[in-house]
């Protein structure tokens, strides 16, 4: 259960997305919901709190440092995905540098599997929180004036007298109907528009029983799947639509239809109470029916999103993905017939891979026709067996986190040049995304299908060197 108590002194909190490396302005930074719900719990506790989303408000580190020495916060907390970690250090140092007495905390996916390292190299670092950060924040706020009762509080990781302590990993919350909504009162929405739109995200469950090589979420957030009440989460869409402006949403689910029951049950609540608002999530192939499909379309889904991975059965058994490049096929067939566009994300240069897998893969795409492919290169990100599997193989690994972007070669593979991938790929994004796919996609008239349109426009201009109108971007 979530306990959510009246705080015995309200603290000043600051929680901060880093800022960019670059000094380009990113047009459309996602909208940190993990950073609303932690917000949300520490507000009704009753501590002051101010969020910093750099990237939206593009605030540099110096600039950052000039608030919190205004601000004062009792406590830092910090956030940050594996490539942009280095930006995350450099705020702790500044924070203290203008703030000597401030907590500094981490969380995120890097810090939860990196916790020794970071602590053990990083003096300015004092707490870091692992996995589903509500309730340990909470209890953490209890005792900032008092760290000599830090090893009763679970799923974290401090320093005492040199040494590096990790209590036990915090059971997970089970009932999510509790979590208070997520507070947006200190961002600023209109910082994550898409072309004048508003799109807001939404998280209705946690937890994944799937185990991908990949990934890292069955980690940080269990193998047991936690839902929220089709109600309670319909409850929420209309919140967003009248409280907050929402023109559309975006279902941030790992797969939006791992209980399909609970899946339909949502779309019929949609339905029934006439939201009126498009919307897209993303899925598994082996957790979709042609029946769904049509429910979610009834329920106004403009766009799905599948983790296709490959075209190649040995790279999929490889990924620990447990589908078949039948049911990919079919799910991307399913969905084009009932009139909802596809989206697919794609990974090369797996170990395993080869040009015979990879010419594969490329085939199956040509053959399904997607509406949008995103191609990434195998990441291994810390945490993931697939980490483990390039240790253990003794190959070549960067330990420059800053190219672990999905979109630059980290590691060797003896059966395929880095070269070849990054050929592979820009081959097929000149063919794919065409003026021809670019007027089509234009043609169509719904905001999902300017989006993608507007983003192949963005690679044409860049491969050109023209000006681009919107960085490249990945929903999620």
């Amino acid at each position: 259960m979530l306990k959510i108590q009246k705080a015995d002194k309200s603290l000043r909190v600051v929680l901060v997305i880093p800022p960019p490396y670059t000094a380009e302005p990113i047009w459309c930074p996602n909208l940190p919901i993990g950073l609303a719900y932690l917000t949300a719990v520490l507000e009704k506790s009753g501590h002051e709190v101010t969020v910093m989303d750099c990237p939206a408000l593009r605030i540099d580190h110096e600039t950052l440092g000039a608030k919190l020495a205004a601000i004062e916060p009792s406590v830092v907390g910090i956030t940050s995905v594996t490539p942009m970690i280095e930006s995350a250090l450099l705020v702790a140092h500044v924070a203290k540098e203008k703030c000597p007495n401030t907590i500094v905390v981490f969380g995120g996916p890097h810090a939860t599997f990196m916790d020794e390292q970071l602590l053990s190299e990083n003096p300015e670092v004092d707490v870091v929180v692992r996995g589903e950060g509500e309730q340990t924040l909470l209890e953490l706020m209890r005792h900032v004036s008092n760290f000599g009762g830090l090893h009763e509080i679970a799923g974290i990781t401090f320093r005492k007298n040199g040494q590096i302590i990790r209590t036990p990993d915090r059971p997970f919350i089970q009932n999510l109907d509790e979590l208070p909504r997520p507070s947006y009162g200190q961002l600023p929405l209109k910082k994550y528009q898409l072309f004048g739109k508003t799109i807001l995200p939404i998280i209705t469950s946690r937890g994944c029983p799937g185990r991908c090589s990949y990934c890292v979420s069955s980690q940080l957030n269990g193998i047991q799947f936690r839902a929220r009440s089709p109600k309670n989460v319909v409850d929420e869409l209309e919140w967003l639509r009248d409280t907050h402006g929402a023109d559309a949403f975006s279902f941030y689910d790992d797969a939006f239809t791992l209980d399909i029951e609970r899946a339909g049950n949502i779309c019929e609540e949609i339905k029934n109470r006439n939201v009126g608002i498009p919307w897209d999530c993303q899925t598994r192939v082996d957790r979709i029916s042609k029946k769904m499909l049509v429910k979610m379309r009834e329920a106004n889904c403009r766009l799905v999103s599948f983790g296709v991975e490959s075209g190649s059965q040995k790279i999929l058994d490889a990924v620990n993905k447990r589908t078949t490049v039948e049911q990919n096929e079919r799910a991307i067939g399913w969905a084009k017939e009932v009139g909802i566009p596809v989206s697919i994300s794609v990974i090369i240069g797996y170990p395993g891979e080869t040009l015979d897998t990879l010419k594969k893969t490329m085939d199956f795409i040509r053959k399904v026709k997607p509406d949008y492919v995103y191609l990434c290169l195998a990441t291994p990100y810390p945490g993931t067996a697939l980490r483990e599997s390039v240790t253990e193989l003794g190959w070549k690994m960067s330990t420059d986190w800053s190219k672990y972007d999905l979109q630059t070669p980290v590691f060797e593979n003896p059966l395929i040049a880095n070269e070849e991938l990054l050929k592979a790929r820009k081959k097929f994004y000149n063919n794919f995304y065409s003026p021809t796919y670019i007027l089509r996609q234009s043609l169509k008239g719904n905001f999902y299908s300017q989006m993608m349109a507007r983003t192949a426009l963005n690679y044409v201009l860049w491969r050109t060197k023209l000006p681009r109108l919107i960085p490249s971007f990945v929903r999620k």
